[in-house]
C-alpha cells in the first residue's frame, strides 16, 4: 500500500485515507501483515495494530531495499486521449515500468483541458498510477506530468540531454522499433512520442524530427492510440 511519507522502522502511523480504506476493504485485523511503500524505492513490512471505523494504525517493520524497476528508463510523451483511454494508458504504462508520462496537447486531441479541470485530471492520473503500483508490486512511482503543449514537451526532452528519442510513425520507410531497440545498450534511456486518436499532424511529426526524434514503426497494422505506446513499452522494457 502506498503511504506518501517517511517510513521509519519501529514507528507507528495512521494510514492515509486511501490506504486505510484499502485495509478495511480487505478486512484486515490487528496482527495482520501488510506491505507499505512511499514511492521512493524499497518497501516495508508492517503490522496492523488498530482498526477503527475510519482509521487504521500500523507499526512499521524493517525496510527491504527491493527494486523492481526496468534497467532502461523510458519517458513516454503521449497525445491526450479521451478520459477512459488516458486512464488505461496511465495504468498500463505504470505496470510496464515507464519512468514518466507526459500528456501532450496536440492538434487532433479529442480532449481539451485547462485550469482547474486540468489540475483535477492530473491528480486523478496520479491516483491511477498509485493504484497500478499497488496492484503490480512496483514500489517507485512514475512521474506523471500535467498536460502541456507538444512544443513544450519536445523542448523539455531537448534540455534533458543524451538518450534515444523515437516517435511512433505510420510513414513509409519508418524503421522497425524492434530493430531500433536491438541496437541500444540495455540501460539506454529512451523518450517515446506517440500521438492521440487522430495521430500527430504532419507538422507535429516534423517538429519531432527537428527535435531529434527518429520515426519508428510497430508494423503493418494500425494500432489504437492507447495500444501503440503500450506495445512499444513492452518492446523497450
Amino acid at each position: 500500500m502506498y503511504v506518501p511519507q517517511a517510513l521509519p522502522e519501529g514507528g507507528e502511523l495512521d494510514l492515509p485515507h486511501g490506504a486505510a480504506r484499502h485495509a478495511q476493504v480487505l478486512r484486515l485485523q490487528p496482527g495482520d501483515a501488510l506491505t507499505l511503500f512511499n514511492g521512493e524505492g524499497g518497501e516495508c513490512r508492517a503490522t496492523i495494530i488498530r482498526m477503527g471505523r475510519s482509521s487504521v494504525q500500523a507499526r512499521i517493520g524493517a525496510h527491504a531495499a527491493i527494486e523492481r524497476e526496468a534497467a532502461r528508463r523510458v519517458h513516454l510523451l503521449a497525445g491526450l486521449m479521451a478520459s477512459e483511454r488516458m486512464d488505461w494508458l496511465v495504468e498500463k504504462a505504470t505496470e510496464l515500468g515507464a519512468a514518466s508520462l507526459t500528456p501532450l496537447l496536440t492538434q487532433h486531441c479529442a480532449l481539451r483541458l485547462s485550469g482547474p479541470h486540468a489540475a483535477k485530471k492530473h491528480a486523478h492520473w496520479q491516483a491511477v498510477a498509485v493504484a497500478a503500483c499497488e496492484q503490480s508490486g512496483r514500489n517507485r512511482l512514475p512521474l506523471i506530468h500535467p498536460p502541456r503543449p507538444l512544443a513544450e514537451g519536445l523542448a523539455g526532452q531537448a534540455e534533458a540531454g543524451d538518450g534515444a528519442r523515437f516517435v511512433l510513425s505510420l510513414k513509409p520507410g519508418a524503421a522497425s522499433l524492434r530493430a531500433a531497440c536491438a541496437g541500444l545498450p540495455a540501460a539506454q534511456t529512451v523518450t517515446l512520442l506517440s500521438g492521440p486518436e487522430g495521430g500527430l499532424s504532419a507538422a507535429e511529426e516534423a517538429q519531432a524530427l527537428a527535435a531529434g526524434f527518429t520515426p519508428v514503426s510497430l508494423g503493418a497494422r494500425v494500432l489504437r492510440a492507447e495500444t501503440a505506446p503500450v506495445a512499444a513499452l513492452a518492446l523497450l522494457a
